[in-house]
């Protein structure tokens, strides 16, 4: 009774056969594994029940098979072990297997094969990062660190794997510890890591499976490292600021005759290596022409510099300019400094401002056409350089020569290709062309969705003398922009308000000036005209100087020339 107990109890599978290889003995668990009932199972030959058993076999080679790998005809794999009965005189009476199902089995193994492939490849990639990674385990204990991260904070794998996750923080609190207790990401977390304290942002995420924290991967990168390469970006952002020429002929907007001819002149001034000067107001577009001109030239892909004159001291315009060796004065770059006309070299220059240059450099700047080439700052070696100027003015250079202020061998060098663009009042049909291609850029500007002009606002435009030409357009058009709310999508008259009642004023004060100078000359009139004009912006500024340039759209130190000039201090 005890042993059929056991016999019943036991997981593995077992069956005993007698010397006639029939089926004798059948428990449960081989009834559960086969999937044949014992009462059709007892009594049967082996065979009869198992085709592929090898229990014949046994009996009759009287030998033990332990732990044999064996298939069903099910399709079910087993592992079992067959044993002969013997008696002592030698006879065989029977024999009997005890065998279990691996099916199980294999399919866990399997799994874990493939969990270690995957296991495999992922440490694969984290030690092929770039980026320091670390994982920890729901403890907060390090679990695996990668190459980089070695590197970054100079802490070993025996100095992390299974040590708290604090380890390698010399600044801030430990971020992996933050998310295990919260189990929420955070990110851009700045601390000082590593014996080094170097500067990192960090990157840290729960690891969940099944619903069970397990741990926290992060991800840390080099805060030194991405203010390097931001600081080498907003350079690189600079130089292509500086050296690109951005506008083309395509860009300029006008289809009056006045800026067609001038657009044709600059066409031809590109196709020629003739320095170029151009010539207009204030805010006509005088460094558009120039940009286009490098662009439609033969130097196109080679560099093209800004300069304006007026905005840097005679000293300071000198040496960027020119450049200057080392030791040239207090403060000079070990090893010297590069000029703007080497940096342009084989490229275009645009001297904006001409008319600003002092006697000193304007005597420079003549050595540079005429000899084709420079001498730095301190220097006494010629440089040879190969560079096409465009220059601009908007002052009366005719009459800076008379003046003694502008050198008249220069002012032939430069005028060799005069251009002149028109002034924005002189051609009024462009103004609805230019609207459209201004709000274009200032709905980029200032995120708007302006579709255009009523036909009061557009009449109100077009009946300005715009002293301050398509610059003062731009800002205007800006203004309205700015005052009008998301919802509108047209600019009216009534947001105009800038410029009310102005053309009225302008048109008495060009009344007043034919009928009082009707008798003077050209330059006289102009002059006067001129003086009328400063005269009348000082008082609106309340005798800032600075606001009333600004207001007239020339530099501070053009007005002081002109305030000197026509005795207005």
């Amino acid at each position: 009774m005890q042993y059929d107990l056991i016999f019943e109890s036991i997981d593995e599978g077992m069956i005993v056969v007698d010397h006639s290889e029939k089926i004798i003995l059948y428990n449960k668990s081989a009834e559960q594994i086969l999937g044949i009932d014992k009462n059709k199972a007892i009594g049967q030959h082996i065979r009869n029940v198992i085709p592929t058993s090898r229990l014949p076999e046994v009996m009759q080679e009287k030998k033990t098979e332990i732990n044999q790998e064996h298939q069903l005809s099910t399709g079910l794999k087993i592992i079992t072990s067959r044993i002969p009965m013997i008696t002592d005189e030698g006879e065989v009476i029977g024999a009997f297997s005890v065998f279990k199902d691996i099916t199980e089995v294999l399919n866990l193994a399997t799994e874990i094969t493939n969990l270690k492939e995957v296991q495999t490849m992922l440490e694969a990639i984290i030690y092929s990062s770039d980026d320091a990674i670390s994982v920890v385990d729901e403890q907060g204990r390090g679990l695996l660190i990668n190459p980089a991260y070695t590197r970054l904070t100079g802490l070993s794998k025996e100095e992390v794997i299974g040590k708290p996750a604090t380890t390698d923080i010399s600044e801030g609190e430990s971020v992996h510890l933050q998310v295990l207790k919260t189990k929420q990401p955070m990110r851009g977390v700045k601390m000082n890591v590593g014996s080094k304290k170097r500067e990192v942002v960090v990157n840290v995420a729960p690891i969940v499976v099944d619903g069970q924290l397990k741990g926290s991967v992060g991800v840390i990168h080099d805060l030194t490292e991405i203010q390097s390469l931001t600081k080498q970006l907003n350079r690189a952002r600079q130089i292509i600021r500086t050296l690109e020429a951005k506008y083309t002929f395509e860009d300029i907007v006008g289809n009056s005759d006045e800026m067609k001819i001038a657009i044709e002149q600059a066409k031809v001034g590109a196709s020629t290596p003739a320095t170029v000067l151009l010539r207009g107001e204030s805010g006509t577009g005088k460094e558009l022409f120039a940009h286009a001109i490098h662009n439609a030239s033969d130097r196109r892909y080679n560099k093209f510099i800004r300069v304006n004159c007026a905005a840097l001291s005679e000293s300071l315009l000198e040496s960027e300019l020119f450049g200057y060796e080392e030791g040239a004065f207090s403060g000079a770059r070990r090893g010297g400094k590069r000029g703007l006309f080497e940096e342009a070299n084989h490229g275009s220059i645009f001297l904006d401002e001409i008319g600003e240059l002092s006697a000193n450099t304007q005597a420079k700047l003549l050595r540079v056409l005429q000899e084709q080439e420079i001498v730095r700052v301190g220097g006494t070696k010629s440089i040879p350089i190969n560079v096409r100027i465009i220059s601009a003015t908007n002052v009366n250079l005719e009459k800076a020569m008379v003046d003694g202020s502008f050198r008249e061998d220069l002012y032939y060098r430069l005028n060799r290709m005069p251009i002149h663009i028109p002034p924005l009042r002189n051609r009024k049909a462009d103004i609805p062309l230019l609207c459209e291609r201004l709000i274009i850029k200032l709905n980029q500007d200032y995120g708007r969705n302006v579709k255009g002009l009523t036909p009061a606002a557009l009449k109100k435009l077009m009946n300005y003398p715009w002293p301050g030409n398509v610059r003062e357009l731009e800002n205007i058009l800006g203004r309205a922009m700015i005052f009008s709310t998301y919802t509108e999508t047209l600019i009216d008259a009534g947001t105009l308000y800038v410029i009310e009642g102005q053309p009225d004023s302008m048109a008495h004060e060009r009344k007043a000036l034919d009928q009082d100078e009707c008798c003077e000359n050209l330059q006289e009139m102009m002059d006067n005209y001129e003086k009328k004009v400063i005269k009348a912006a000082l008082e609106q500024n309340n005798g800032n100087k600075t606001a009333t340039a600004k207001k007239l759209g020339v530099s501070i130190r053009s007005l002081y020339y002109k305030l000197e000039k026509y005795n207005l201090n």
